[in-house]
């Protein structure tokens, strides 16, 4: 497994995590043996966002002895109520929801408190100014939670919390489809076939500036969606028009800026070790540059995508790193002290191009690096 720091908040997670559906359902020995292949393959970040009491004492029972080596991402606000799960605001809920949830895992902290589910601006306003926020940090001071986090598939709502300062960890929503949606306060839309009716240009602005800004920011962003449901994987629902694998999926998610986990969706045991199965696949099964390029209905024609085909650099320039500090910079206006640092630290500046044009004949998306290249050198003096 690779591991990753999630961003501020100094926390090593494997880049590959798991979501919490294939534990729901489950037996205390079927959880047992989930947690076995996870410890096994050194996947340590959990997803807890359901509130299924009977999962919660499940995966306590599995975690005794073993509490110290997973990361544990709770969801605040995700409770369950006459038999099934609802999202509250009401922060009587709130704390009886969460300290049930310690209860049942058998500790006393985890390492995320999550805000959960934060899709529209007027929810997030409330949320900041309120008793979940409020709660959220007491619960942080006295060593509850580890650092707090929310959960949005809205690239504007993700946006205003990151810029707040008041989270650490961004849970969102991620893949090569939703990318190109516009922001919305109904996940529904994200899946809705007429937004994938005409063909798609390049990544929402808002989604590739709030990707930045977690970047630059520290945020750490642990994913979800990666798959898109499981319709990403099939030729006959996926919104592309044609399916992809998930190791592309997965390393599509990865690369993003800011990204330090995928939580991996996995409904069976067989899920989850093709997933994990990831750590080891061969580079070109991870590959998703040509897979992308030749989608019918998208097009991210000019696009840089960080996926490394221009490597190798004649000049040892690293291409995709020099961009990514390149567009961070240009988003944010200036060149934030944390990128000047990473690109100092960078063996070989944009300075060194001879414009060669190797690197532009090999990218699938057609960047023109050459002109990245001279940007970049002009901006940060080398």
């Amino acid at each position: 497994m690779r591991y990753r720091t999630l961003g501020r908040t100094g926390i090593q997670v494997g880049e590959i995590g798991v979501g919490c559906e294939g534990f729901l359902e489950k037996t205390p020995e079927e959880v047992s043996r989930w947690l076995d292949v996870c410890e096994a393959a050194g996947a340590n970040c959990i997803d807890l966002y359901a509130p299924n009491p009977e999962f919660r004492s499940n995966l306590g029972m599995a975690l005794r002895e073993r509490r110290e080596k997973f990361v544990l991402q709770a969801h605040l606000c995700s409770v369950w109520k006459d038999g099934q799960y609802k999202r509250t605001r009401d922060i009587n809920q709130v704390r009886e929801g969460f300290e049930d949830q310690l209860r049942r895992l058998e500790t006393d902290y985890v390492e995320i408190g999550m805000v959960h589910y934060v899709d529209s601006l007027p929810d997030w306003e409330a949320v900041k100014t309120g008793p979940v926020m409020d709660y959220a940090r007491e619960l942080k001071a006295a060593g509850a939670v580890g650092c707090i986090g929310l959960s949005s598939h809205n690239p504007q709502v993700a946006l205003a919390a990151v810029n707040s300062g008041l989270i650490d960890v961004l849970m969102f929503s991620v893949n090569p489809c939703y990318d190109l949606q516009p922001a919305s306060e109904d996940v529904e839309e994200l899946w809705a076939p007429r937004n994938y009716a005409a063909p798609l240009l390049n990544m929402d602005p808002e989604r590739q500036e709030l990707y930045e800004t977690c970047q630059r920011l520290g945020v750490g962003i642990t994913v979800m969606k990666a798959f898109g449901g499981g319709d990403l994987l099939s030729g006959e629902l996926s919104p592309a028009g044609k399916a992809l694998t998930a190791f592309q999926c997965l390393q599509y998610a990865l690369d993003r800026p800011g990204v330090g986990c995928v939580m991996s969706g996995a409904r069976s045991l067989e899920d989850l070790k093709r997933s994990l199965a990831f750590e080891e696949a061969p580079e070109e099964e991870r590959d998703y540059a040509a897979a992308l390029a030749a989608l019918p209905k998208i097009s991210w024609k000019g696009h840089c995508m960080y996926c490394g085909h221009c490597a190798p650099c004649p000049q040892g320039i690293s291409v995709a790193d020099v961009t990514k500090f390149l567009n961070l910079s240009l988003a944010q206006g200036s060149v934030p002290e944390t990128v000047r640092e990473h690109y100092a630290a960078l063996p070989h500046g944009a300075g060194e191009c001879v414009r060669c044009g190797a690197c532009e004949t090999r990218c699938p998306f057609a960047v023109p690096v050459m002109e990245n290249m001279r940007r970049a050198a002009a901006l940060f003096g080398r």
